[in-house]
């Protein structure tokens, strides 16, 4: 039987998620009938998911508590359920590829949630790949931009309507192939970060969007709109079916987190962006310039009627799991540094033991 939570599931977005999914179901998905708070319930971005669901799957085999039941419903989708109200149908705590919005702090309060925590977990890059028997690409960020953006500069200098069809109408130097991105929607941190990362980056400073918006907010609204005729292909939140495409397209490209990257490298490769390769060493150092920390956001009020959230969060930003060769590393996750994931936990500590106390 399902949970009695009214949580919509939109499916597994990393092979070992899902795995764990099909293999292991009663861990995360399905349950006998829940009392109130009998579980932590966590929601949200699907590339924090699979970090998530290993430290709740340890949670599980190593304490005397329920594992947690995770779901993936992206990173806005989840900040809107968690900002949805208090009590035992809402959730516990969020997961979150971006940092959480003024307008979503806004819901949280009308609804009452007002005592929240943000916890930083460590960081992750985007990338931009494509199958491995393919060519490897090397691009900037202009070029991305250039291939994706709804308007660019023309001829005359003003901006129009996205002309360019194949990479190699960007540049002769590229492979002449049709532009096809497979990406994340609009509900998608990893889309947010991307545009921050990426689109307005190599747009905001552009003669023609200058000269188009002079007011900085419109122009970064301008820079962050993809193209809608086809060549930038939203895909979903489930990361996964992106790599599973990227392997049947040999042409296509994908945008995702760096530890599905890491996950897949035997089938995709990553492309070097600005002269910099996607690399665990170069995400760590900031050299690889498309990267974004990942957060995780609790309740504190939740924290002593609901059995093990304390413990959990605990868990989630202890070294073993948290640390420079925690297991959260091994999967994928680049680390905060040391001294960061010290304050982290001195912080946290200080939180569940004062809730713990009223």
């Amino acid at each position: 039987m399902m949970s009695n939570r009214r949580y919509r599931k939109t499916g597994c977005s990393a092979v070992t998620g899902c795995l764990l999914a099909m293999t292991a179901a009663a861990v995360f998905f399905i349950s006998a009938p829940a009392a109130a708070h009998d579980r932590i319930h966590i929601v949200g971005s699907s590339t924090v998911y699979p970090f998530i669901t290993t430290v709740a799957e340890e949670f599980g085999k190593t304490t005397k508590f329920n594992s947690p039941i995770v779901e993936s419903t992206g990173t806005g989708g989840g900040l809107k359920l968690f900002c949805s109200g208090t009590g035992d149908t809402f959730p516990d705590m969020a997961n979150a590829s971006r940092a959480i919005k003024d307008s979503e702090r806004k819901l949280c309060a009308e609804n009452g949630v007002k005592d929240i925590t943000e916890i930083r977990i460590g960081f992750d890059g985007i990338v931009l790949a494509n199958a491995k028997k393919s060519k490897h690409y090397e691009l900037t960020k202009r070029q991305i931009f250039l291939a994706l953006a709804k308007q660019v500069p023309d001829v005359s200098g003003k901006l129009a309507a996205n002309p360019n069809e194949k990479w190699s109408d960007i540049d002769p130097a590229l492979p002449t192939v049709k532009i096809e991105v497979y990406g994340p929607p609009t509900t998608s941190g990893t889309r947010d970060a991307f545009v921050e990362l990426v689109m307005e980056e190599a747009c905001d400073e552009m003669p023609a969007f200058i000269a188009a918006y002079a007011d900085k907010d419109a122009r970064k609204k301008a820079c962050h709109l993809m193209r809608e005729d086809g060549p930038y292909i939203e895909a979903g939140e489930n990361d996964n079916l992106i790599v599973q495409k990227l392997r049947s397209n040999p042409d296509a490209l994908g945008i995702f987190g760096f530890s599905f990257l890491e996950q897949n490298a035997d089938v995709v490769q990553g492309s070097a962006i600005g002269g910099t390769e996607p690399a665990f060493e170069t995400i760590a150092d900031g050299s690889y310039s498309v990267s974004r920390p990942l957060f995780v956001y609790v309740k504190n009020t939740n924290i002593p009627t609901t059995p093990g959230l304390g413990a959990f969060i605990t868990e989630l930003v202890s070294e073993k799991a948290a640390g420079m060769d925690g297991y959260l590393a091994i999967k994928g996750l680049t680390p905060l540094p040391e001294s960061e994931l010290r304050e982290m936990r001195k912080s946290m500590q200080s939180i569940t033991d004062k809730q713990n106390s009223n």
